[in-house]
């Protein structure tokens, strides 16, 4: 009796284990971030925010419940933040912001049909770094200067943002061949980063992930 039972046991340890996916996944990011104040790129010039273009790795764990419904856990490392611009005479200055993150994102999936799944789900954001970037093109700038402002900004962005924020997103993924697998999900932000806002003033992000990766069967 023992050994039937240490064997049904077995069985069904291995069964459930055999619905558990590992696996390792990267790509492009377009990051954008919003606010409801202007930014002063120059002296009483304000500029506009656009996106910019990073990328993310990452490794996965997916649970399958049966067919068409599992939940799948991320880690990634991402390159994300956006870009200020403006142009004034014909002199062009670029801002580039790099907000480096380690994004947790959960997810409930659907499988539509074996190889097609379409998610969605709740993320959190914890920044490790801010690296600034400034550009200046159609006239001349001191080298010095604009390191100086780099720093001032990173300093600035490390210090009033939040250590961490949380959003959703949506996405699908598609197999390809043998555990190859393309993927694409769009996630917005839904809490301030501002860590202590003054006048209501509010930035949030938002950002576009496309790549492919690779589930060990």
């Amino acid at each position: 009796m023992r050994k039937i039972l240490f064997a049904s046991a077995l069985a069904l340890f291995t069964a459930a284990n055999a619905q558990t996916t590992f696996g390792v996944k990267g790509g492009f990011a377009l990051s954008k971030l919003t606010s409801n104040e202007d930014l002063d790129v120059l002296d009483g010039v304000n500029a506009g925010l656009k996106s910019k273009a990073g990328f993310y790795v990452g490794g996965l764990v997916e649970h399958k419940f049966n067919n068409k419904f599992a939940v799948q856990g991320e880690v990634q490392y991402a390159n994300l933040g956006g870009r200020a611009e403006v142009s004034v005479s014909g002199i062009t200055v670029k801002e580039n912001f790099n907000m480096n993150r380690i994004v947790i994102p959960v997810s409930a999936r659907y499988y539509a049909i074996p190889d097609l799944a379409v998610y969605a789900g709740p993320f959190v954001s914890i920044k490790t770094g801010t690296k600034v970037n400034i550009d200046v093109s159609g006239g001349t700038a001191d080298p010095q200067l604009l390191n100086e402002a780099e720093n001032f900004l990173e300093k600035s962005f490390d210090d009033s943002l939040k250590s961490a924020e949380f959003g959703l997103f949506l996405g699908a993924d598609y197999n390809l061949y043998k555990g190859f697998f393309v993927d694409a999900r769009y996630s917005f932000g839904l809490s301030n980063m501002i860590k202590n806002p003054v006048d209501g003033e509010k930035m949030k992000m938002n950002f576009f992930q496309m790549g492919v990766g690779y589930k060990f069967k």
